[in-house]
């Protein structure tokens, strides 16, 4: 039996998160990607946060993550995180 092990959510809001141009949801920078576990790539963004990125058509449609030019061309850009939208708190990061 194959034991699943997750890693505990990163889910506090960085000072690194700015704010949209609405002013309403914060914007982070994506500073580079990796693999997980079972080799779903994974966003890293400047806030300190991650999020997956997975092609999975037709329910997902991100081509571009499975190319490492495409993903390279990113780095920098914008991106909006979920976490620090939620303005969830966590005791995994300090503030």
């Amino acid at each position: 039996m194959q034991k699943n092990v997750e890693r505990t959510s990163v889910t506090n809001a960085s000072r690194d998160c700015e704010r949209g141009s609405d002013d309403t949801r914060p914007i982070s920078r994506i500073i580079g990607f990796h693999q997980d576990e079972e080799s779903h790539w994974v966003v890293e963004l400047s806030c300190g946060h991650t999020q997956h990125l997975r092609h999975q058509p037709p329910w997902q449609a991100r081509p571009w993550v499975l190319d490492a030019d495409q993903r390279a061309r990113r780095i920098g850009q914008a991106f909006a995180c979920g976490w620090c939208a939620q303005g969830t708190v966590s005791d995994t990061l300090g503030r």
